[in-house]
């Protein structure tokens, strides 16, 4: 929001002054102010803290606030905090969009909580019951927190609308509700006789356990990172297979999916599919973006990719298995493969897969040496080589899984509804692609 479009500083204020309406009967409702000025405190100091050193937000306390006052004084929990916490350029729109979003979001859970007799049960301490208004207080702070959020994507970052609201309920719900289960326990100890002091210790294994989350997601970033900058620089290098290292991490995850492996190896053969051509790295520019055949001595430079991307790789842990891929992606079934020669069973599985992806994408996507085929026709070299040259499980799981997203077998213009091939090269070099290719995948790419 470095530049804010009028449009969103008018929603913006729109969102701001919605907070203060709901806040304005906070006279009228006879909370008592030590609970609202011990509950604001307490936020304003999470909020410091954990933005400071984790960059998130923690909400159970403003939604222990929901679930202990009335719905205008649980609105101003959140005020100060929001406005005194860190923020990103232009601060005072940022932490006055912060203030006003939260404020509406605490407003509606509290309001929710009130008209299903939720202030009652956590009076009593009757907490099984008071798991189903708490709930809905949960889901209502996420629909109007993920409305918000929409609504700012969409005005500010110029983000289509459909797209600005995909998929933000989804991925706040499971923390929030976490969070709503931690604010909800606070309430019930800080109605109970032991008082707000036990409430509070509710926060102690909340804060380890949203830490521990926090630091997880912060390696997870920098293992993306670290990937991101190594598939630019590849790119950098070799700009005439620009987007083909993503697209062969996303044939590596079809067939894994399709063949039944597990979240943790998919993700594996992702990074494996992404990183398969690390090694270009160490491979004479020139010989890259030469135009027409290698000679053998050009071609023995080349075949020695896989081993540079190895020893790039070697010390990055977390990328697992996916370090045997990029080694052996050019292995070959009956033994004709490189760097070693690997036959069979011999060769890893996710080196298997990975083999079948590159090839699949190299055949379907123009480059300065070679022009795009149709996908069933690539499809269908991948069968004939099956066996040979390709593990024919893995073919058959690329195919299954093109076809399973509407790629007609018999239209051999067609480029399958789960499958869009790329010009990675000039476009104008081959501005159309010939009927039917006859040289095999091995040629097909380096």
């Amino acid at each position: 929001m470095d530049a804010v479009p009028a449009r969103a500083r008018v929603y913006v204020a729109s969102v701001a002054a919605l907070a203060l309406l709901g806040m304005l009967p906070l006279p009228r409702t006879h909370a008592p102010w030590w609970a609202i000025a011990l509950l604001t405190a307490l936020y304003a100091a999470c909020e410091q803290i954990v933005r400071r050193r984790f960059g998130g937000t923690f909400h159970p306390v403003l939604l222990a606030g929901a679930f202990l006052l009335p719905a205008p004084a649980a609105a101003l929990v959140p005020v100060p905090g929001a406005l005194l916490s860190p923020a990103e350029r232009p601060r005072a729109l940022r932490r006055i969009w912060r203030a006003a979003q939260s404020s509406l979001a605490v407003y509606a859970a509290a309001r929710v909580h009130e008209v299903l007799g939720g202030r009652g049960a956590v009076v009593h301490s009757d907490f099984p019951y008071a798991l189903v208004p708490a709930a809905a207080a949960v889901l209502a702070f996420c629909l109007v927190l993920a409305a918000l959020d929409g609504g700012i994507l969409a005005l500010a970052e110029q983000v289509p609308a459909r797209r600005a609201w995909r998929g933000l309920l989804p991925r706040s719900l499971a923390p929030i509700a976490v969070h709503g289960l931690a604010g909800l326990m606070m309430a019930v100890l800080w109605r109970s006789p032991h008082g707000p002091v036990a409430a509070l210790l509710v926060l102690l294994p909340m804060g380890v356990s949203w830490w521990v989350f926090a630091q997880y997601h912060r390696e997870r970033a920098a293992h993306q990172a670290t990937i991101r900058a190594l598939v630019q620089a590849v790119d950098i290098k070799d700009g005439y297979t620009r987007g083909h290292s993503e697209r062969v991490g996303q044939a590596s995850v079809m067939i894994a999916r399709e063949l039944g492996l597990d979240d943790d190896r998919v993700e594996v053969l992702r990074f494996a599919g992404i990183l398969h051509d690390v090694g270009k790295l160490g491979v004479p520019t020139r010989l890259l973006r030469k135009d027409g055949p290698l000679t053998p001595e050009e071609r023995r430079v080349i075949e020695l990719h896989p081993e540079y991307g190895h020893e790039m790789v070697r010390g990055i842990s977390f990328l697992g298995e996916a370090r045997a891929a990029i080694l052996h992606h050019h292995e070959r079934l009956d033994g004709s493969g490189y760097p070693y020669g690997l036959a069979g069973a011999q060769i890893p599985e996710c080196a298997r897969v990975v083999a079948v992806a590159d090839a699949f994408d190299a055949m379907t996507s123009t480059r300065s040496y070679s022009r795009a085929r149709p996908v069933p026709t690539a499809l269908r070299e991948l069968e004939r080589c099956a066996g040979t040259q390709f593990d024919p499980r893995m073919v058959a799981a690329l195919v299954r899984a093109v076809g399973r997203w509407g790629c007609p077998r018999s239209n051999e213009a067609g480029s399958g509804g789960g499958w869009h091939p790329a010009v990675t090269a000039d476009e104008r070099q081959y501005p159309v692609p010939p009927p039917e290719p006859v040289a095999g995948p091995r040629e097909a790419h380096r």
